[in-house]
């Protein structure tokens, strides 16, 4: 069984006092959570790093909830959309997520545990100290050792050896690391790398853009006409398309419709042809979707041998609103 002898002790459970709002709980304070073990975790609800860590916070928050284990998620969001409230309550209660959140619309939370990373786990000790970080996915079965060896130091009683056994699928499924070979790709010229439509981005302005013929390995273009913000791009008239080379399992993008819009459909193509059994879960087979709220969809999912292929999404409305591709 691990023991808590070689935790360091890196430094305080600061004041959670910056967070604009509760969500699941009246607002929690260090000396209200002393005597508790306490599990942080920095989250945004569009991130699928994040979301890929949920079934496994959701668990140790069921199984060790009775021996002295308090979850507390901080909400700090990357993307305008993710300020509000609304949008947060909409996006975590289809997921059941019941623990503790801290709406950190201000980074307030985040700046006082000096954070850096979505998602990143911090645990604390029954005396308020912070023993044990992680950043990123994975390391579940690490961090869960940890979470029982503070709750054995606190006095629990058998918290058992065992992980708790969990079976993600959807959003949350672990990202088939052997065979990813695309990173995080943002489509707002405050991030944007690998952009392959000729003469660039042109910031700020609309423009009539047009794919190359030939895309490299994480290269992606815009065709048709497109405003290019920081954060998010938005299509100006109906038609315009976003190509990207990709290698992966998964292909999701970050997206919504533009305020008071309406809803925009799009057409997904993998290699040109309709995904079919590729499908993500926001397509049906002849790669159709609507996109409405801003969150993360799901456009491709494959089930066999992975290999560089292109993904093109083609809107058939104007206004929507693209912000980052991510894959699994």
């Amino acid at each position: 069984m691990t023991t808590t002898a070689g935790l360091p002790v890196e430094g305080a459970l600061p004041p959670l006092d910056g967070a604009t709002a509760w969500l699941n709980t009246a607002p929690l304070t260090p000396a209200g959570l002393r005597g508790k073990v306490v599990a942080v975790q920095f989250c945004t609800f569009s991130c699928i790093n994040w979301l890929r860590t949920v079934p496994f916070v959701k668990a140790w928050a069921e199984r060790y909830r009775d021996a002295g284990l308090v979850v507390v998620g901080a909400h700090s969001p990357e993307f305008g959309f993710e300020h509000d409230l609304e949008n947060i309550r909409a996006a975590l209660d289809p997921m059941g997520v019941v623990h503790p959140i801290a709406v950190d619309s201000d980074f307030r939370v985040w700046r006082a545990f000096d954070n850096h990373y979505w998602p990143a786990l911090y645990l604390v000790d029954a005396q308020g100290r912070i023993r044990y970080h992680h950043f990123g996915e994975e390391g579940y079965a690490a961090s869960e050792r940890v979470i029982r060896a503070l709750l054995a130091e606190a006095g629990a009683d058998d918290v058992g050896e065992d992980p708790v056994s969990v079976r993600a699928d959807g959003v949350h499924l672990p990202a088939g690391w052997d065979e990813l070979g695309s990173p995080e790709t943002y489509v707002g010229f405050g991030r944007a790398t690998g952009f392959a439509s000729p003469g660039g981005l042109d910031p700020g302005r609309s423009r009539s853009y047009v794919e190359p013929r030939r895309l490299a390995l994480n290269h992606w273009a815009f065709a048709g006409d497109w405003t290019v913000g920081e954060q998010a791009t938005v299509l100006d008239e109906p038609g315009g398309r976003i190509v990207h080379r990709f290698r992966g399992r998964d292909v999701n993008l970050v997206v919504g419709a533009r305020p008071g819009g309406g809803a925009v459909r799009f057409r997904v193509l993998l290699d040109g042809e309709p995904p079919r059994g590729a499908r993500g879960l926001d397509v049906d087979e002849s790669g159709d979707g609507t996109v409405a709220e801003e969150r993360l969809y799901q456009l491709i999912r494959q089930q066999g041998p992975i290999h560089d292929r292109t993904v093109t999404i083609s809107f058939r409305d104007r206004g929507v609103r693209a912000y980052v591709f991510t894959f699994g």
